[in-house]
């Protein structure tokens, strides 16, 4: 009897021994697989980036990815020109005395960069492709491109995907989807204005206004630009078209191609610095004829209203285009 035990009691501890064995291998198989689905893949134009962790130290190379950093709670580690960002960007993000200016957006510093040993840099394509083998070198480089050749995407599609790749990059796709939540409810608020307003008209030209050798410079965006959508968004109609399509969505043109939109609102960006209309266009026939003008239908939206932002600066566009028109 007791040698019946004894054979018995073997095959429980056998048993026991091959079930822990096997709990232990499910339990390391789930840590591994924990491990992988921890890892993150940032899509970009030049190709994916793979991270095993979210990125801590963040280079953005230019100024609306520094943007998009900061609309998620990351400060960068390393920002390009971050005097120009400043004139151009405002936001009420900015940035803490930790971020360090990497050289201008066309040629960054990469001495400047490799000494700040990110985990990843964020250029944009059209600028910093013929340096993405030196960028790799220093940290896994992502590349996106704001302005797509394709013309069923609008620039404005292409910004929410890129923020939210950032915003993934650094673990922090929750907050993106608070900041997009919040930027729709500005749209929203913004169009009620408007519509409360009784507008003479809702058709409107967006314009950024810049001396080029002294002479003024006028860009009227497309249907396809970043900011035309944002007007769209707020019940309003961008009635500048091209008859070619714009791929950076903008067109330049002088001051008597106005004369075909004088009937809508004439909304403009322009510098204190370099403003063309209190300078080269104050004496000028054509524009005082124009009936925006005339009509004091022209709406300044100030200089720092970035249109070739993110979401922080199309909330901040949104809210600059509503008050100077119910203001005014």
């Amino acid at each position: 009897m007791k040698k019946y035990i004894t054979l018995f009691s073997a095959l429980i501890s056998g048993f026991v021994l091959t079930a822990c064995s096997q709990a232990d291998t499910a339990s390391t198989e789930n840590e591994i697989d924990t491990e992988i689905t921890e890892s993150i893949t940032v899509s970009g134009v030049l190709g994916d980036v793979e991270l095993e962790e979210p990125a801590q130290k963040v280079v953005a190379l230019e100024w609306t990815y520094a943007e998009d950093l900061l609309a998620v709670g990351v400060q960068p580690a390393g920002v390009a020109d971050i005097e120009g960002y400043n004139s151009w960007v405002q936001i009420e993000e900015e940035f803490d005395e930790s971020v360090v200016d990497v050289g201008t957006r066309q040629e960054p510093n990469l001495e400047a960069i490799a000494e700040l040993e990110p985990d990843l840099i964020i250029g944009i394509k059209f600028r910093h492709e013929a340096i993405q083998t030196e960028l790799e070198s220093i940290a896994p480089t992502v590349f996106f491109d704001p302005y797509p050749s394709d013309e069923t995407i609008s620039q404005y599609d292409e910004m929410e995907s890129t923020f939210k790749e950032i915003a993934e990059a650094v673990g922090k796709r929750n907050e993106a989807e608070d900041v997009l939540a919040d930027l729709d409810a500005t749209y929203e608020a913004a169009k009620a204005r408007i519509e409360d307003a009784d507008l003479k008209t809702n058709d409107v030209i967006l314009t950024q206004a810049f001396s080029a050798s002294q002479a003024p410079e006028i860009r009227l965006f497309t249907q396809n630009a970043l900011a035309s959508v944002i007007l769209e968004k707020i019940g309003l109609n961008n009635v500048h078209e091209t008859d070619e399509f714009e791929v950076y969505g903008f067109s330049t043109v002088n001051v008597e191609a106005l004369t075909k939109y004088e009937d809508a609102n004439y909304l403009y960006v322009v510098q204190d610095s370099d403003n063309i209309y209190e300078n080269q266009l104050k004496d000028n026939q054509v524009w005082n004829g124009l009936f925006f003008v005339e009509e004091e239908r022209t709406y300044p939206l100030g200089g720092d209203a970035w249109l070739f932002g993110g979401p922080l600066s199309a909330k901040v566009v949104a809210e600059r285009i509503s008050n100077t028109l119910v203001e005014d």
